[in-house]
């Protein structure tokens, strides 16, 4: 069943091109460059670094406040986020938090059961109905004036690392550490709002229809452990067992042993006791 959108609830085809432009240029560009191995490795470097900037930082960070940082480290998270070109961090967490606060009812922004797997995917960003920051929300982190300055001058570093990645690494390195890697990130990402609610096993008891699906929790450096997340988003682990990998809290683990973060918040026992459905 879908719900009936308002014009703002729809998609801009105007403010959409960038977003289709850049599909098309990767995708040619993918034929048209010079191909070499090495172009590989900028791809799923490209790739793996934009994933975790986003889910380490503008999910489990800006969204959740599951691990404590400094300043200094708050603000280059926020703007390693921003290279994934997935708009600034305070936006992020606004609309995420929104979607925790309503999962799969009418009014969440991206359920793929009630408004169809095209929208929850990606439908919802290409709209107006969106566009904007919602700081009450996020008022925390909204009281620091660079993490402000930095929302809306979010488009300002990706512009300036593909501008980099073209002048010092050529065509091949533009097209493939730049927008095949922007592209592949973004639709790994979108699917933690898509498929994660749709396929997958459910091991504890969410209102919503979130999922764990381990092929995701792989893709997406742990993001597919979505019911796990979904029952208790303050831990900073979303695979709560050893054998779910999340190679994005193993990085916040790294951090925290070399003492950049810290107060990373786990998985209490009580948690674990609510399962439905063993956890090994």
């Amino acid at each position: 069943m879908t719900t009936t959108r308002s014009a703002d609830d729809r998609i801009n085809p105007i403010t959409s091109i960038p977003f289709f432009g850049i599909h098309v240029a990767a995708i040619v560009g993918v034929f048209v460059v010079d191909f070499h191995p090495s172009l590989i490795v900028w791809a799923v470097l490209g790739y793996v670094v934009r994933i975790w900037a986003v889910t380490a930082g503008y999910h489990r960070y800006f969204s959740h406040r599951s691990f404590e940082t400094s300043r200094v480290f708050q603000f280059l998270l926020a703007l390693l986020g921003t290279l994934a070109l997935q708009k600034g961090p305070l936006w992020w967490a606004a609309h995420h938090r929104w979607h925790h606060q309503h999962a799969d009812t009418d009014v969440d922004i991206h359920s793929p059961t009630l408004k169809g797997l095209f929208w929850a995917h990606m439908g919802w960003i290409l709209c107006d109905k969106y566009k904007d920051t919602d700081l009450e929300r996020v008022s925390d982190f909204a009281r620091f004036p660079e993490l402000v300055w930095l929302d809306k001058g979010a488009l300002v570093p990706p512009t300036i690392m593909l501008a980099a990645l073209y002048v010092l690494g050529g065509p091949g390195v533009f097209v493939w550490g730049g927008l095949l890697a922007t592209v592949l990130s973004w639709h790994g990402l979108f699917c933690a709002n898509s498929l994660t609610h749709l396929y997958g096993t459910k091991r504890f008891p969410t209102t919503e229809n979130s999922r764990n699906n381990a092929f995701f929790g792989l893709l997406v450096l742990g993001e597919g452990w979505h019911n796990n997340h979904h029952y208790y988003p303050g831990a900073a682990r979303q695979g709560f067992v050893w054998w779910e990998i999340d190679l994005t809290y193993y990085g916040i683990k790294l951090l925290e042993a070399v003492g950049i973060v810290w107060d990373v918040r786990g998985v209490p026992e009580r948690v674990m006791a609510a399962a439905i459905t063993p956890s090994q």
